[in-house]
Formats: structure tokens, sequence, C-alpha cells
């Protein structure tokens, strides 16, 4: 099944379609800005109205959305406290020092972390200093067969036989680069960060080639700090 938003869901194994099902409305609650209607994800489901108001008050009752005056539902306050109960001391180190990389470089910071074949963006710190930014959530994922923190994720292991070219660089020079491979017109500079498991790598995402280039060392040393506060830790 894939969500409005282009999210692809597995397809649930037998027995378990209502788990799936309350899976999937609670991210396309989370991947609606202006809110989620009854009816809205009754169409996405493909299921009865019935059916989706059902799901929406029991993720209501646990606190996972909440039910607001225009009868849209929003994501709720639980979620806040499970997100920071993954890699707590990993992010509790990263952020300052990607707020600090966000500001100094005028660009986007996203710390990824490996999961299974993707590269996953579990931070996500925007600058204060300028007012045009690539702006992406939490939660994002890439493949990891493309994109400078797929390379970065790559380089952070060990060197396997015939693996990209990118890879090869990234591990060479100490961070990796790329350009629309995630998203049209979007550049990228990535750096692995040592002693982290799982891997785990800064990226810098601008639309101007120029500031990424000029901000990669800065990348470098901010992964490199980060991975010794993690070994000291």
């Amino acid at each position: 099944m894939t969500t409005s938003n282009g999210r692809q869901q597995p397809a649930p194994q037998v027995g378990s379609r209502t788990l799936a099902r309350g899976l999937t409305a609670l991210l396309a609650v989370v991947d609606s800005p202006d809110g989620m209607t009854v009816q809205r994800l009754a169409a996405e489901l493909d299921v009865h109205r019935s059916i989706a108001y059902r799901i929406l008050q029991t993720l209501r009752d646990f606190g996972f959305v909440t039910h607001g005056s225009d009868g849209s539902y929003r994501p709720g306050a639980l979620l806040a406290a499970l997100s920071t109960s993954y890699l707590p001391a990993l992010r509790e180190i990263a952020t300052p020092v990607m707020r600090r990389l966000a500001d100094q470089a005028g660009c986007t910071v996203h710390l990824f972390v490996v999961e299974g074949d993707e590269a996953v963006s579990i931070e996500v710190v925007e600058p204060v200093t300028v007012l045009q930014h690539i702006a992406f959530r939490a939660g994002m994922r890439t493949p990891l067969d493309r994109g400078a923190a797929a390379y970065a994720l790559l380089a952070a292991g060990p060197a396997l036989p015939g693996e990209p070219e990118s890879v090869v660089e990234a591990r060479r020079r100490g961070y990796a680069t790329s350009s629309g491979e995630v998203e049209s017109g979007a550049y990228a500079v990535a750096a692995p960060i040592a002693n982290s498991h799982p891997a785990a790598c800064l990226t810098l995402m601008s639309h101007r080639e120029n500031q990424l280039a000029a901000a990669a060392p800065e990348v470098v040393r901010a992964a490199q700090e980060i991975a010794s506060a993690v070994l000291e830790g």
C-alpha cells in the first residue's frame, strides 16, 4: 500500500491486517500537516468510514493522536515521548552540534542511521540564520544505494568487494556528496560518525552546490566531534 505522501507500506501478513491498518492510519495522520479526517482516512485505507472512525478513536484513546475542534486528527503528545526513546544518547550529543552547524552553514542538518537497507533521518535541525532552506521532517527514508547519506553510512563500515565508487571515495576523503539523487535539484554532503552503533552520519542539504562545497570540512569536523563524545560517553 502507498499512502497519499508516497510512503510505501509493507504488505500485511495473514492475521495482522488490523494492526497493519492501525499503523498505516497512524502514519497517515503523522504525514498530514493539516490534519486527517475520517473521510480522507477511509479513502486512503479503502475501508468504510465507520472502520476509519474506530481506528482513529482507538489511536486517540491511547494518546497517539488528538482530535481537534475542527474534526481533524493530528499527532498526539505520546509520539514525542516515544521518539526520544530511540538512541537517546546519540541524539543528545548530536543535537547541539547539529544546531551550530546548521546556523554556520545556513543549511538543514540531518542525523541519519542505518536501518535495514535504508538510511533513516532520526533528527533534523534547520538553521535560524537564513529564511530559505530545504526542510525535511525526521523519519525521512532513502535507499542505501543512492545519496550522500547512504554513501557515508556505507563508508563507515569495512570496504567490500564491488562497492560503488561513491562509497570508496567517501571513505578516502572522509565525506560523501550527491546531486539530485534523492530530490531533484538538491545537493548533499555527509560525513560518517565513527563509534556509532548503528552506523550514523551527519548530512547537510542545500539547493546551492557551492554552499555545500565550502561547508564540507565543517561537516567532517562536526561528525568527528560527535564521534569523540560518543566514545567518551
